[in-house]
């Protein structure tokens, strides 16, 4: 029990700190609310954890990412970033586009807790 304790307060402080004012930053202000899809986002999870929500990814156009000697990239703030294998979402893409959860961490790089292939990858 304590570990999910830890897991879940560590799923809530990501979250979190996804939420603290930059240049990416989360945008869970209700306005998805009524999607037919919030449950199925709001579980998504990576070999990182759980992505957030939907409000909190950014929808990547097919021309800003690809698959180079065997890994995603994307291209965040027009930088190409190779998404790490553990945060590949490997569940099927519902929504159709590819989706990316971007982050900062504490010395203001950007780092990737979540990306989800486009459909039909």
């Amino acid at each position: 029990m304590h570990r999910l304790t830890s897991l879940t307060l560590t799923v809530m402080a990501l979250c979190m700190l996804a939420s603290i004012p930059s240049h990416v930053s989360a945008r869970d202000d209700g306005r998805y609310a009524n999607s037919p899809l919030k449950a199925w986002f709001d579980q998504l999870a990576s070999g990182k954890g759980l992505c957030c929500s939907f409000a909190d990814g950014v929808s990547v156009e097919n021309v800003d990412w690809d698959t180079q000697n065997g890994r995603y990239r994307v291209r965040i703030q027009g930088q190409w970033l190779v998404v790490p294998d553990s945060a590949v979402v490997t569940e099927p893409n519902r929504f159709g586009p590819a989706v990316v959860w971007p982050y900062q961490d504490a010395s203001g790089t950007t780092q990737i807790r979540c990306f989800l292939p486009g459909a039909g990858a």
